[in-house]
């Protein structure tokens, strides 16, 4: 499945749109997880296990799109948009949205 952020896939014409698909993550933050990023943040340099969770959470709502586009019949996605969204009560959830449009091509 070809998945772009641009309107189109040059070379490939879309033969039918087939509607707006979505994938949604929400992970919560680790108490530990969140002690060692702080400790990071003093020290400097960059937060692994953060980076980590951030990674997978796109990867997964990137998945979840894909497999709405292809309960369609699609066999691509294109315009894609991705969102990050702190939630929760003291910003303790994650969520990681994508979006675009399921097309055939």
């Amino acid at each position: 499945m070809i998945v772009t952020t641009t309107p189109t896939v040059e070379g490939h014409p879309v033969k039918g749109y087939l509607g707006i698909v979505t994938g949604e993550v929400i992970v919560g933050a680790n108490l530990f997880r969140d002690l060692f990023a702080s400790i990071t943040d003093i020290v400097g340099g960059r937060s692994g296990k953060y980076e980590d969770v951030l990674a997978r959470a796109r990867k997964e709502a990137l998945a979840e799109m894909k497999s709405e586009a292809m309960a369609l019949g699609g066999n691509g996605v294109v315009g894609v948009d991705i969102d990050y969204e702190v939630l929760g009560q003291n910003g303790s959830m994650l969520m990681v949205s994508a979006s675009g449009t399921a097309v055939v091509i």
